[in-house]
């Protein structure tokens, strides 16, 4: 039987993953429900592993306390692609690794308490791309629609809906 390769974190996901710096993350409720929740701690650990940082998020610890499973989607709303990473999950709220990401995440300029750490090895990462390139449009011309929008949205609120549409 063939091993099966480690998957790894590419240069272009821990890119997308360090410039966005918010990640959502899909953990399953008691009752079978999703639970997504953004988490703007989402970083990576090392090549195989990402973290985040309770700061505020009793329903995802407990969610993951009961099963040690998550999703993460991390998107570049302007270019509109980004990544899914699914994996299991390791709680820490004390220790050595605790302590480590603490300090990782205090040099990172975080200030606000930290109740646990949440370590995701990823055994599946897929890339996520909006229809929108189906329409054989560039990134960069993605890129400068979205701009747009989200310069008119902020400048002008309320304006922007009618000028982009929907189409992702």
């Amino acid at each position: 039987m063939k091993a099966k390769a480690k998957p790894r974190l590419t240069e272009d996901m821990k890119r997308v993953i360090n410039e966005q710096r918010l990640g959502f993350v899909a953990s399953v409720c008691p009752d079978g429900t999703p639970n997504l929740s953004p988490k703007g701690t989402t970083t990576v650990w090392d090549d195989e592993h990402l973290i985040f940082a309770d700061i505020c998020s009793p329903g995802t610890v407990a969610n993951v306390q009961e099963q040690a499973v998550v999703e993460i989607n991390v998107v570049d709303p302007v270019a509109r692609k980004g990544y899914r990473f699914k994996g299991p999950t390791t709680m820490y709220q004390e220790g050595p690794f605790f302590e480590q990401a603490v300090v990782f995440y205090r040099d990172r300029g975080t200030t606000s308490s930290i109740w646990h750490i949440v370590l995701v090895k990823v055994e599946r990462a897929v890339p996520l791309i909006s229809p929108v390139y189906d329409q054989g449009k560039t990134e960069e011309q993605v890129r400068q629609q979205w701009l747009q929008y989200w310069e008119t949205l902020y400048s002008h609120r309320g304006d922007a809906a009618t000028i982009m549409g929907n189409d992702g």
